[in-house]
């Protein structure tokens, strides 16, 4: 499978050519484009662990996913995402899978398996509007963040503490803790609430913006005129 991102940092765009007996699976609604000699199958996702609720409710995300293949010939599709901000490709193999954002994950390779019942976060993140899912596997896996990619390597013991709506994705080798920021003043006046202490060796995949701030600077904005509106 041949693959490209084109328009980083900020207008990330993946094309991928798909050669006769390939496909890839894209979550719901990342297609921008695709020839007619790509076909699509929609499958749908196994439930998460919140049982009849659906994943859009809790990650960003739909109840199905689509598998791109090419079917009498080459063909190529675009895939991208609603915020504006840059792809990362990453290698699964076994022994080397990934803890990623479910609102970060646009793509994979057939040999890739998600888990949405994967419940490690869900204790430490209640409340925060962040969930994860268990990446493994062997292939690519293509993911979305807002704004650029900021990228860690951690050695054996090396730790990084990260604002969890920060947090896109980090290697399953890595040990981590879900903790609050500072004291409870820190945490109720801080602007940070939890974060997430990652000790290595793995690596971090951070993105520098952060999409709650931003709804909440709109929010500033135009909340005068709503208000003035209601009066």
């Amino acid at each position: 499978m041949k693959y490209e991102i084109e328009y980083k940092p900020s207008f990330s765009l993946l094309v991928i050519t798909l050669e006769p007996g390939e496909s890839i699976l894209g979550e719901a609604g990342s297609l921008t484009w695709m020839q007619p000699t790509i076909e699509v199958k929609t499958h749908k996702r196994e439930k998460s662990f919140w049982g009849s609720l659906s994943l859009a409710l809790i990650g960003g995300q739909s109840f199905f996913i689509n598998e791109f293949s090419a079917g009498t010939g080459t063909g190529k599709a675009g895939f991208s995402a609603a915020p504006l901000g840059d792809i990362e490709t990453l290698t699964l193999a076994p022994g080397k899978g990934f803890i990623v954002q479910k609102s970060a994950f646009i793509a994979s390779e057939n040999g890739i398996d998600l888990d949405v019942k994967w419940e490690g976060f869900t204790k430490g993140l209640f409340g925060q509007g962040l969930f994860m899912l268990k990446a493994t596997g062997q292939g690519l896996m293509f993911i979305n963040t807002f704004g650029a990619i900021d990228h860690h390597t951690l050695a054996a013991g090396e730790s990084l503490i990260v604002d969890n709506f920060h947090l896109v994705a980090f290697s399953d080798s890595c040990q981590y803790r879900v903790t609050k920021f500072g004291g409870l003043k820190e945490t109720l006046l801080g602007g940070e609430g939890l974060v997430t202490e990652i000790t290595g060796p793995g690596e971090v995949y951070i993105q520098t913006k952060n999409i709650r701030e931003l709804a909440d600077w709109i929010w500033t904005i135009i909340e005068p005129r709503v208000q003035a509106k209601a009066r």
